[in-house]
């Protein structure tokens, strides 16, 4: 139980604490205040709704919402893009936020998490966003994107059997990924090869919120 009485361990993270560069790499004003905004939401039902644990919430930006910009630089200008298994909105939510030039289609596979997921984009104004209740492999076949993330949802491998279907010719799987990603890529470079995939790179990107270091997989598929 936390100080407050309640499960959460511990106060919020405070944006207007943040240093400038966390802001910026919102990409505007407005996509900062929808950030806000979705914090807001989830630090008002995110536990009740059972999406993020109470041990979580106090690293709500720094663990899940900055961790989430790190997709940012690697998809292109008006991507269609589809993240797979989105649960609470991470990095779904996030890159529609920060990348509204981006069409995001949310794949989830629990009910109640797509009910939350439309919740915000109402609630938001997210115009960019679909929600698709299903799993990953339901979706073959109906559809093909320039990118496909996922963050959180299973090692590489298995991972790249759910979503390298769903990536068309010449696009990109990009996973965020902990400090084992590199060793989670050697371990699957034969079931990407397998899957079409003509290249791939592990990239570290630094948190402008903590200078922490989160990890991009990317693999390209043959165009």
């Amino acid at each position: 139980m936390g100080p407050d009485g309640g499960g959460r361990e511990g106060p919020l993270e405070d944006p207007t604490t943040f240093p400038p560069a966390v802001r910026e790499a919102a990409g505007s004003d407005v996509a900062w205040e929808r950030l806000r905004g979705f914090a807001a939401m989830l630090a008002a039902e995110g536990e009740t709704r059972g999406l993020i644990g109470p041990r979580e919430m106090p690293r709500l930006w720094s663990r899940h919402i900055v961790n989430s910009m790190a997709l940012n630089a690697f998809v292109a200008d008006g991507a269609r893009v589809a993240d797979v298994g989105t649960g609470a909105g991470f990095p779904g939510v996030v890159l529609a936020i920060t990348r509204p030039d981006t069409r995001l289609t949310l794949v989830e596979s629990m009910e109640r998490r797509c009910e939350w997921l439309e919740d915000v984009r109402l609630h938001l104004g997210l115009e960019n966003v679909r929600v698709i209740n299903a799993r990953a492999e339901e979706f073959h076949g109906r559809g093909q994107f320039a990118v496909v993330t996922a963050r959180a949802v299973a090692a590489l491998d298995k991972l790249a059997r759910w979503t390298l279907p769903l990536v068309e010719p010449g696009g990109r799987l990009l996973a965020l990924k902990g400090a084992r990603a590199g060793e989670e890529f050697d371990a699957a470079e034969s079931v990407f090869r397998s899957l079409g995939a003509r290249t791939g790179a592990v990239h570290a990107v630094s948190s402008p919120l903590d200078g922490s270091t989160t990890y991009v997989v990317e693999i390209v598929k043959w165009s």
